[in-house]
């Protein structure tokens, strides 16, 4: 999340992208910097920068620093999370190019934590919904950004920008009112129950089940408790919608 953060200001970049080969592997010195090298050459950085600090680089090659040292043990799954937030929109761009160049030569696994959306679903192929340290939707990436279930994330994805002036005109809303509960201290019944457009009686008494309710989609609400086919799941989202509409005109009346 932090690049500058995250590297030892007193050790050089060789050093900071040895350190896991020092730890957990016997290789001679010879072939760990011939290694580091090698994996300097992957990300993008040049090899005569092996001797400098991580002050004397930008943000975006920081990242590229730490992406080379989480390289560097060969794993097959890589936990980014909020790997661009820090950075300008254009070495954003090239960051998560080269997540992708070595996800495609590695085979590599990413567990994407992010809050930029529209990045999420450029990188993404599933792609699991959070609310108060809960997942309350996991479902494919089209799937989910197309026909989005569970009420929170109608109102995430509504309130993604749209450049076009028409389609942003022609746009529903979904503003959520009230406080987020405190995580230590969450509500009785669903965590989301204190500021759901579409909140029923059971919700504030109830847990909602986390489970599938069409092949590879998933939800934790009440509204799809009972949904076995493609007709009840719209049904379903159709009384969500309706139930919103409902609660919204009722507090605005």
């Amino acid at each position: 999340q932090d690049p500058q953060a995250s590297l030892n200001p007193r050790m050089t970049v060789q050093a900071i992208i040895q350190e896991p080969l020092d730890e957990h592997t016997s290789l001679s010195k010879a072939d760990k910097r011939e290694k580091v090298l090698a994996l300097m050459d992957q990300v993008g950085l040049n090899r005569k920068f092996a001797g400098r600090y991580p002050h004397a680089f930008s943000g975006g090659q920081r990242q590229r620093i730490g992406i080379a040292r989480a390289l560097a043990l060969n794993p097959k799954f890589i936990v980014c999370d909020e790997p661009i937030a820090a950075l300008d929109v254009s070495i954003q761009a090239q960051v998560v190019n080269l997540l992708e160049d070595l996800q495609r030569e590695y085979g590599l696994t990413y567990l994407f934590i992010s809050h930029d959306l529209s990045m999420v679903r450029h990188i993404a192929t599933r792609v699991a919904v959070m609310y108060l340290g809960k997942i309350v939707e996991l479902a494919p990436r089209e799937a989910l950004y197309a026909e989005p279930l569970h009420p929170y994330t109608k109102a995430l994805l509504s309130a993604v920008p749209e450049p076009d002036p028409e389609l942003h005109d022609k746009m529903e809303r979904t503003i959520l009112t009230g406080d987020v509960p405190s995580p230590s201290n969450p509500p009785k019944g669903c965590n989301f129950c204190t500021r759901c457009p579409a909140v029923m009686d059971v919700c504030q008494q109830v847990e909602p089940e986390y489970r599938e309710v069409l092949p590879g989609r998933f939800v934790a609400c009440h509204h799809y408790n009972d949904v076995t086919t493609p007709a009840e799941q719209t049904a379903a989202s159709e009384a969500s919608d309706q139930q919103s509409l409902s609660n919204t005109h009722t507090k605005t009346n």
